[in-house]
């Protein structure tokens, strides 16, 4: 790999091995190369992810006036840096929400954010992250990883880990402490923060302390939960048919979906972390949840199950829009508190 590219952030990439390159020894060139000049992207994978990049948060053209206020707003003395992480793909861009002071090393948190695996940065969990780092003294490492259907499983997920084994080792440099550290993401952020304890611990690296998974997928088997089957058709927040682009264009094929680093709910759990579990009743992966949280039960874990009657998926996700989101953030602070023993500043 050229210099130049080692030194672009992974998730700025976009020559994964997702992206398709016509082949002119093959005997179907002219016909692919046909395809080329009649649309662009050739690749029906790569035309369809276009317009869900494009509208996934908005165009920012909305009336500022109907937006619930920023995390700089409600949180300005959470301070926002970059930090550039290597690993073995190249520097993985995060984003690190610090406390305010100069207090003894903090307990850190590794975030993941949502989207898919497919679209989605880490600005776009801001509110989320500020809000953790304000609420609990706690430094909130936010990380960019590469996103399918260019860069499928396990890259991403490659990513997360590079950025937890930094933090480790590193953790002290951004203030944090090393042997204090929870995961957490949103949907598809929290698939990674459910996977990575079973990734480090069949590793051999140190487990993190705790994990908060916010209406996580845990099951690439989406049809198999009645509240998917039930609620996915309607379309509210995310449906079907982001679901099944989603699995394809992230697990690839339908033997990666019992992989355990794909579909944690089917690895052995024994050893996992305590965790915490918010989920709403009118998302599709409520069903999913349960099972989980039942799974870690059995399997002899702590876990708080936090489900709200009627919310939605992503419910927790704006500021001073649903009071139901409210009891997630307490949820997290009681997490934080009996773990580490954190409190604000």
């Amino acid at each position: 790999m050229q210099d130049s590219a080692r030194a672009t952030p992974v998730d700025q990439r976009q020559d994964g091995p997702g992206v398709s390159h016509i082949d002119p020894s093959d005997p179907a060139a002219p016909m692919y190369q046909l395809l080329d000049h009649l649309r662009h992207p050739m690749t029906l994978r790569a035309l369809m992810i276009e317009p869900v990049r494009s509208g996934y948060i908005g165009d920012h053209k909305i009336d500022p006036k109907i937006l619930p206020p920023s995390a700089e707003a409600l949180y300005p003395q959470i301070l926002v840096s970059e930090q550039m992480v290597p690993s073995a793909a190249g520097p993985v861009r995060c984003q690190v929400y610090s406390p305010p002071g100069q207090a003894a090393a903090r307990p850190m948190c590794l975030y993941m954010h949502g989207g898919g695996f497919t679209v989605g940065r880490s600005e776009d969990t801001a509110y989320i992250t500020s809000r953790i780092a304000a609420e609990n003294g706690t430094v909130v490492v936010s990380v960019n990883y590469r996103l399918a259907p260019e860069w499928p499983f396990p890259a991403g997920l490659d990513d997360c880990l590079a950025v937890l084994l930094w933090m480790q080792k590193h953790g002290t440099m951004i203030g944090g402490d090393p042997a204090r550290i929870v995961l957490a993401g949103d949907s598809s952020g929290a698939n990674f923060a459910a996977v990575l304890p079973l990734k480090a611990r069949d590793e051999g690296h140190a487990v993190p302390q705790a994990t908060i998974l916010l209406a996580p997928v845990t099951d690439f088997h989406f049809e198999e939960y009645e509240s998917f089957e039930r609620l996915a058709p309607l379309g509210i927040v995310y449906d079907m048919a982001f679901a099944g682009y989603m699995r394809g264009a992230c697990a690839v094929t339908r033997r990666n979906w019992d992989h355990p680093h794909v579909s944690p709910a089917r690895a052995d759990l024994h050893g996992y972390p305590p965790t915490l579990i918010v989920s709403g009743t009118a998302d599709p992966l409520t069903d999913d949840n349960r099972a989980f949280a039942n799974k870690l039960r059995l399997a002899g874990c702590d876990v708080n199950l936090l489900v709200r009657e009627r919310m939605p998926h992503g419910f927790y996700f704006f500021p001073q829009v649903l009071s139901d989101g409210e009891l997630a953030f307490a949820a997290i602070q009681a997490l934080m508190k009996r773990q580490f023993h954190t409190q604000a500043d």
